[in-house]
């Protein structure tokens, strides 16, 4: 770990922060937003999934751009949609303006959930590789941690009916650091070997602490040859495009973006307060960083398959539990427990493994596409959760979390017949044996 690969993979996760930061500040506004343009709960939906809709299609437009242009310059423009975002919904005129800057951010959040983690696979090394992407993952967790955090300082503030306003501002702040962050790294070597652009690819494998970086870059090529075309085709790429899908869509039958978008209204829903709701939100994040840093020191030793199978299983129990107490009507002081425990599970499995795992299965030349691939799937499935869940939870408050349960069933069986593991193989070598 030099100098050059640290700030490489610290920028990179930052823009995992802002994905976290951005994904989770929701949870802490939709009160604020019900009241000021008098939503229903069709229109709550609307708003939280307004974001998610744009994130899709930010995960879907974002990898051409991504393999065309790079993903350092590419993540340039992604910081600056957080910029102006972030500001938009502190100064939204309407609902209809929120919509769209919530769009915008969406945008950004998408986009970053591709390229972001393809960047730092691309520069690590293999052997570190699993932990050094999974610090994107840290820094979403992270990220929702201090969104928790912010909601909680801004509602002291007392601001009224701009409450709801700045916890949304607050997110530019994070956005102008990343935007200037990233002058300070460099293409990516391997997208660089890409564009034949071989002598700024030998600088930069020097500059990462490459023993020999001809003989790295001359693998590139050897890699670039064997695959053959730069299209991503269901012909010679179905067994990493089926793996990709399949990973993100369990990610979100899980239920974690639902519950941390609508963590608030389901500790009141249990009878908590405004304020207390804030808190407990606190105590999920910071379980959250915990067990996902606690997954980082293990994932390269373990493995991304084994970690998914351990989580399977912790998930289906604590959702099981948490659906019970919705439908019993009793043991709600069980529920703040069994969330947390909900959440080490997911940030030990899932939450560690998913951009890992989709950013190494790829050949380079269609990896940003691939990533795509697997985060517009996880877009698209979060989209639909978020807009039904509320409306779901108003018949039953646990239907969902049955639903949720099952999958992470299903999960288990899928991972253990299907999913090959990865751990300590180069990316040449997985991009061309899948």
């Amino acid at each position: 770990m030099n100098a050059t690969l640290a700030r490489g993979v610290a920028v990179g996760a930052l823009a995992g922060l802002l994905f976290g930061f951005d994904t989770a500040v929701i949870a802490g506004t939709t009160a604020g937003v019900r009241q000021a343009f008098s939503l229903d709960a069709a229109g709550v939906g609307i708003t939280v999934s307004s974001a998610l809709w744009g994130t899709l299609a930010g995960a879907l437009l974002a990898g051409k751009p991504g393999d065309r242009f790079g993903a350092r310059v590419s993540l340039q423009a992604i910081a600056l949609l957080y910029v102006v975002s972030g500001l938009g919904c502190l100064m939204a005129w309407d609902w209809g303006a929120l919509l769209l800057f919530r769009v915008m951010a969406g945008l950004a959040v998408g986009a970053s959930s591709v390229l972001a983690p393809v960047y730092i696979a691309e520069i690590a090394p293999a052997e570190k590789r699993g932990a050094l992407v999974g610090a994107f993952q840290l820094n979403v967790v992270l990220g929702i941690l201090i969104a928790y955090l912010s909601n909680f300082w801004v509602s002291s503030l007392d601001l009224g009916d701009w409450e709801w306003r700045v916890k949304f501002g607050v997110t530019a702040a994070p956005a102008l650091l990343l935007l200037l962050l990233l002058f300070t790294i460099p293409d990516s070597p391997r997208w660089l070997a890409a564009k034949r652009r071989d002598d700024e690819a030998l600088d930069v494998l020097g500059r990462l602490g490459i023993a020999d970086p001809r003989a790295e870059l001359a693998s590139f090529h050897r890699s670039d040859e064997s695959t053959g075309e730069a299209k991503l085709s269901w012909r010679r790429h179905r067994k990493p495009m089926l793996l990709a899908i399949t990973i993100a869509a369990f990610n979100q039958l899980s239920g974690i973006n639902a519950i941390l978008y609508y963590l608030n209204d389901i500790f009141a829903a249990a009878g908590f307060d405004n304020v207390s709701a804030d808190r407990q939100a606190i105590v999920i994040g910071a379980a959250n960083l915990f067990f996902t840093a606690l997954a980082l020191t293990v994932i390269d030793r373990l493995g991304r398959r084994t970690l998914l199978l351990i989580g399977s299983v912790g998930l289906t129990a604590t959702l099981a539990g948490t659906a019970a107490v919705f439908l019993s009507g009793v043991g709600e002081e069980w529920l703040l427990w069994l969330l947390v425990g909900f959440i080490a599970f997911f940030a030990f499995s899932q939450g560690a493994v998913i951009w890992v795992y989709v950013s190494e299965i790829f050949p380079t030349e269609v990896r940003a596409r691939g990533q795509a691939l697997g985060s517009s799937t996880h877009w698209a499935v979060d989209a639909v959760i978020a807009t039904g869940f509320p409306l779901v939870a108003a018949a039953s408050r646990g239907a969902p979390f049955v639903v949720f349960a099952a999958m992470m069933a299903a999960q288990f069986v899928v991972v253990f017949l299907f999913f090959p593991e990865t751990k300590g193989k180069s990316l040449e070598k997985l991009g061309s044996g899948l």
